[in-house]
């Protein structure tokens, strides 16, 4: 029984460290366009993002309780705790190696590959639940083209209704209101991102016989809400950078289009309980706004390298999680 205790609080720093790096990894996800434009100060956006991330974590569980059920059953491995720890050291390296290049990868990718390819190579094919993987992947890579569309129809509409104002008004306008859809940015972030630690490690007691069904404790939500949200406070400057001013160059009218885009993206997937890639949902949204403005304003070199790393994430980390398992145990 300590063997055991000792062994969950191994997954659970794993886990948090992950929440609290993938805090700092998406920052950007939500204050990148603010920040880019003016709208807030970076301490201020960074301020506004930590205490949103903290609140929207805590109102939700739908999509702990799917990463925790849908791509395996922790009731039927005999080595879930093992599965676990292999899944968070893969997600975190892949993390940090794209958050120290300033390429906005997805967080949620990283885990999803990572947890498939440990139970794979760890419990076997059959111990996959390939229906609920498959299902997870289809919403990670549907949202983004969700996001691109709608950022891309929301620009269009507000192009039409403001065409006939002065530019400089409109943009003074739109810089206040970035503030609302900065914090329901950050807001919707929580509700999503965070229940993926609270799902991991909700998992692994379950895996360790500690409780036997896939409700979050409250314990739990509190530290992954608490993890994502001072990882949020120390910021991903790189990524900012990347998604703020080297995609195109933003405007506030552009910046609240893109923010209410992603954030319609992200909070749908959350009351569905589909775990979605937050990082996806802005970048996409930021593309498509940045298409309707001008089309060759985008800089599709730079969008192209992003939805390369977008599309090895899940089979690197899986192959990744896999080698940990085999030379670790």
């Amino acid at each position: 029984m300590e063997t055991t205790i000792w062994v969950l609080g191994i997954v659970v720093f794993l886990a948090l460290a992950f929440d609290f790096i993938n805090g700092f990894h998406d920052t950007a996800n939500a204050i990148a366009t603010s920040v880019s434009t003016r709208a807030l100060t970076p301490r201020r956006a960074i301020i506004l993002a930590a205490v949103m991330n903290f609140v929207g974590a805590m109102m939700f569980t739908g999509v702990a309780k799917t990463i925790g059920g849908s791509v395996t059953d922790p009731t039927k491995l005999d080595n879930g705790i093992e599965v676990v720890i292999v899944t968070l050291i893969a997600a975190i390296i892949w993390n940090l190696v794209t958050w120290w290049f300033g390429i906005p990868s997805s967080s949620s990718h990283a885990l999803i590959g990572a947890l498939a390819g440990a139970v794979l190579v760890g419990a076997g094919s059959d111990k996959v639940k390939w229906t609920g993987f498959i299902d997870i992947v289809g919403g990670l890579l549907l949202s983004p083209l969700i996001a691109f569309a709608i950022g891309y129809i929301v620009m269009m509409i507000l192009k039409y209704v403001f065409a006939k104002r002065s530019p400089h008004n409109v943009n003074k306008g739109f810089r206040t209101v970035q503030i609302f859809t900065a914090a329901l940015q950050a807001f919707t972030h929580g509700t999503n991102d965070a229940q993926k630690a609270m799902g991991i490690i909700t998992f692994a007691l379950v895996a360790a016989k500690v409780q036997d069904h896939l409700e979050v404790p409250l314990w739990v939500k509190i530290s992954a809400a608490t993890a994502m949200a001072l990882g949020t406070s120390v910021g991903g400057w790189k990524i900012i950078k990347t998604m703020g001013t080297k995609i195109f160059k933003i405007e506030p009218i552009n910046g609240f289009a893109a923010d209410l885009s992603a954030a319609s993206v992200i909070f749908s997937a959350t009351l569905l309980h589909l775990p979605v890639s937050t990082t996806h949902a802005i970048t996409s949204a930021i593309l498509g706004v940045g298409s309707a403005k001008r089309f060759s304003a985008v800089k599709w070199g730079l969008a192209g390298r992003i939805i390369i790393t977008w599309f090895i994430t899940i089979p690197i980390t899986g192959a990744l999680a896999g080698l940990l398992y085999w030379i670790i145990f």
